[in-house]
């Protein structure tokens, strides 16, 4: 059974198919229908509902997220928003403002549009919004009548109004009025829930390791979920039945991000975005990869360890663990192990997890003297989309020459890899235009890319040789400065 809050109402659900998403719950039980199903896949943001966890502090944090692609499991001792919560009168300034700018056209991106702006509205402070942050919760939500700019114009006067705490206009103010959760009971988040539909589907949510291992030895054949937003689509886009889950949301030592020594530890569980700004303070590099991996509604959901399992060949985040020489923790039925991130990957899809391990932590170093990180994303779109061709490159520099480098690369191979030919060739070099123009030649020898559908063999050569160049381009006076810098620029 799992309990949570709708909408300022406790519910309860007992026994339901575990492979249903939260988007088919509401729908079609509840008959909330302002949740609209538009991709089916986490791209339109039609579907945005927001979702309220308690901090570290014991205060509600809400978050956007994408409903078509979560499952109802999740939930458990949360609160859930959707659009109807906010039909009260007065309107809220989110809503207020999306009238008063004509914001709406066809109306039915809208309810997903209100829910992120509300999201933002409510962690933003006086003046604290912005036209970045504006595009940032806006950008995994599409708008097929093509009214961005009075979208954008309503999202700055709601986001703009000054408010004071006890105010109409405070933003507390409208959640409270949402989300009156008087009749939830305490939820114990030391028990683990599960679910499980009369069809025979399961799914188990534990809270500790010992819970997830017993739950791995007795259920060698369940899939293990995390986010799910790449998992989900496995029901909603291959309309395949995944008859048993195991939620790895809830166990507490795979969540949590702290610098443990000459490391930045993740836990495999937490969402990109509790580790955002921790990860971006020690490698600037990644800031705007991570402002680039989906949307704001996958990142809050969306963890490092999913992506690294899920292996695939053009994940964002292997490439930048492979530079930076990144440990992954396995944890399985003889215990934990460290590998290389490098390592891990053995072949399309294909990774070095045995039977009953699973990804624990990822401990990343800190920065030395003189080393640089690059990151370089090439995609079709500048948001929510995969990249064709990814390079992470970590540097180190001494007097104009290469002491140390890594390079990788995504979307080169049929795993994220090394381009270990175009190190030796810059190894020892000076840093400057015809020590990169002779490594990128090497390039050719490291790899032989695919021809797809989002690039060509010949294109993703020339690409990933430009990203090389582009890092010269963009720093060649590196070696004259005396502290670290990070490119954190994009192609």
């Amino acid at each position: 059974m799992i309990e949570f809050v709708l909408n300022g109402r406790a519910e309860k659900i007992d026994q339901a198919d575990p492979n249903r998403s939260i988007l088919e719950w509401l729908r079609t039980k509840k008959r909330l229908t302002g949740t609209k199903e538009g991709c089916g896949s986490g791209d339109c943001g039609a579907c945005t509902v927001i979702t309220g966890a308690p901090d570290k502090n014991g205060q509600i944090r809400y978050e956007a997220i994408n409903s078509c692609i979560t499952l109802i499991g999740s939930l458990q001792g949360k609160h859930l928003l959707t659009i109807e919560a906010f039909r009260e009168q007065p309107a809220h300034p989110v809503q207020q403002s999306l009238m008063d700018c004509h914001g709406a056209q066809c109306g039915f991106c809208t309810p997903g549009i209100v829910m992120s702006l509300i999201a933002l509205h409510s962690e933003s402070a006086p003046g604290d919004a912005d036209d970045h942050k504006l595009m940032e919760a806006l950008a995994g939500n599409l708008c097929r009548c093509t009214g961005y700019r009075p979208i954008m114009e309503a999202g700055r006067q709601a986001l703009v109004q000054s408010w004071q705490p006890g105010s109409d206009n405070h933003p507390a103010r409208y959640l409270a009025r949402a989300d009156k959760a008087d009749g939830l009971a305490t939820v114990d988040d030391t028990s683990m829930t599960s679910l499980e539909a009369r069809n025979g589907n399961q799914y188990y949510a534990p809270a500790a390791l010992p819970q997830l291992k017993r739950l791995l030895r007795a259920h060698p054949d369940a899939r293990l979920i995390a986010g799910g937003t790449d998992l989900v689509l496995e029901i909603t886009q291959q309309l395949k039945t995944l008859p048993k889950l195991i939620s790895l949301e809830r166990v507490r030592e795979l969540n949590g991000c702290q610098l443990e020594e000459n490391h930045l530890v993740i836990g495999a569980a937490t969402p990109y975005r509790q580790f955002h700004s921790q990860l971006s303070g020690l490698w600037p590099a990644f800031d705007h990869l991570l402002e680039r991996l989906g949307s704001l509604q996958v990142r809050n959901r969306g963890t490092l360890g999913g992506n690294i399992a899920n292996a695939s060949p053009i994940g964002d985040m292997p490439p930048a663990l492979i530079a930076l020489d990144a440990t992954l923790i396995l944890e399985g039925p003889e215990g934990a192990r460290e590998l290389p991130a490098e390592q891990f990957f053995k072949g399309y899809r294909q990774t070095d997890l045995q039977p009953g391990e699973f990804v624990h932590s990822i401990h990343i170093p800190v920065p030395e003297p003189n080393q640089r990180l690059f990151i370089y994303k090439v995609s079709k779109r500048l948001d929510d989309d995969i990249s064709a061709v990814l390079g992470a490159f970590r540097l180190t520099l001494r007097n104009g020459v290469v002491q140390d480098c890594r390079l990788a690369y995504g979307g080169m191979a049929a795993t994220p890899a090394r381009a270990r030919l175009t190190e030796a060739a810059l190894l020892g070099k000076p840093w400057n235009q015809r020590s990169v123009e002779q490594a990128i030649k090497a390039l050719s020898d490291d790899f032989s890319p695919l021809t797809d559908v989002r690039a060509s063999s010949v294109y993703r050569l020339q690409v990933a040789g430009n990203l090389l160049y582009r890092a010269l381009l963009e720093n060649s006076d590196l070696h004259h400065r005396d502290t670290p810098l990070m490119v954190t620029d994009y192609a």
